[in-house]
């Protein structure tokens, strides 16, 4: 079982460990001597990866270091080192905080999903939603994305696909609004968990993050301790562009982790591990594609093998 994990990871994480693993066999001359220009290309393309500076240099001098006291040895020995350090920068994060396998609160359970234009968010609520169904749970949708024409129609197909409801008004409708008749028929209709869709909406203007922190303070009032989580699904081939929509939204509307789709088309699959080491957000899901069953829970462990060419 454990096998069959690394590997699913290791295929999403494939550009980006092609990027760098194959440096890793390098970094060793014989008498255990350390090949400097092949350090300098790895830590290049680890900040290639998103791994980002700080790391990419701590990661490098790890090795180096163990070189240096008879702690690595050869190429394999240089990469185990390197993956206990990035799982053990990512797992305290990721460990922190709901789990989709954690007892739910509530009920409902509401959790709120933001992001921009173009991330997969309702996709990924789809998704989540189907792995909720899966366990038997109720589930219940709100389409407050009342802005992106098409947007409530599409989260209609998926409630129906998935087997969940859904409270929907008229496009143009008031997304808090939305919300608010959510909670009340989740309460009602006996919901386990309510999966809450937002506008797309840039994290630089100041009006749409005012709208959706208004949201999440309708729901809060609606339903006492709600929402109880938070998610910002971010793009991961943006890179950097997505650390800063993250550290932008958590500041706005206080995120309790992220979504991380599109992690099979990127090289950038580093970026997982700025988001844990600058923010302290876990990244609770990962997407990898386009079908109900392409979303991960996140695995620190399974990560940083991947990362590093693990099998």
């Amino acid at each position: 079982m454990r096998g069959g994990i690394v590997s699913r990871w290791r295929e999403s994480l494939r550009k980006t460990s092609d990027l760098v693993a194959a440096r890793i066999d390098r970094v060793l001359l014989g008498e255990a001597r350390v090949d400097e220009s092949a350090l300098e290309d790895l830590e290049d393309r680890l900040i290639q990866a998103d791994v980002g500076v700080r790391t990419s240099a701590e990661l490098v001098e790890i090795v180096r270091l163990g070189v240096a006291r008879g702690e690595i040895e050869n190429g394999e020995s240089a990469r185990r080192a390197m993956v206990r350090a990035v799982e053990g920068l990512v797992k305290g994060s990721s460990s922190a905080g709901a789990h989709i396998d954690a007892p739910l609160q509530g009920p409902p359970h509401v959790i709120v999903f933001a992001g921009v234009n173009g991330v997969g968010k309702t996709t990924t609520i789809a998704k989540v939603g189907a792995r909720y169904r899966a366990q038997g749970r109720r589930v219940l949708l709100a389409a407050g994305d009342t802005f992106r024409a098409g947007a409530v129609d599409q989260l209609a197909v998926w409630a129906e696909r998935i087997g969940a409801d859904i409270v929907k008004q008229g496009a143009g409708a008031d997304s808090a609004s939305v919300a608010f008749d959510a909670v009340q028929a989740a309460r009602a209709r006996g919901a386990d968990v309510l999966l809450v869709d937002t506008a797309g909406r840039l994290h630089t203007k100041t009006n749409l993050m005012e709208e959706i922190k208004k949201v999440v303070r309708v729901i809060g009032k609606a339903l006492p301790g709600a929402p109880h989580e938070v998610l910002l699904v971010l793009d991961a081939t943006t890179g950097q562009n997505g650390l800063v929509q993250a550290r932008e939204f958590h500041s706005t509307i206080g995120l309790t982790g992220l979504v991380l789709t599109k992690l099979d088309g990127t090289a950038k699959g580093g970026i997982v591990i700025q988001i844990a080491r600058d923010l302290g957000l876990p990244v609770r899901y990962v997407g990898t594609g386009e079908g109900l069953d392409d979303l991960e829970p996140f695995d620190a462990a399974s990560y940083a093998e991947a990362l590093f060419g693990g099998s």
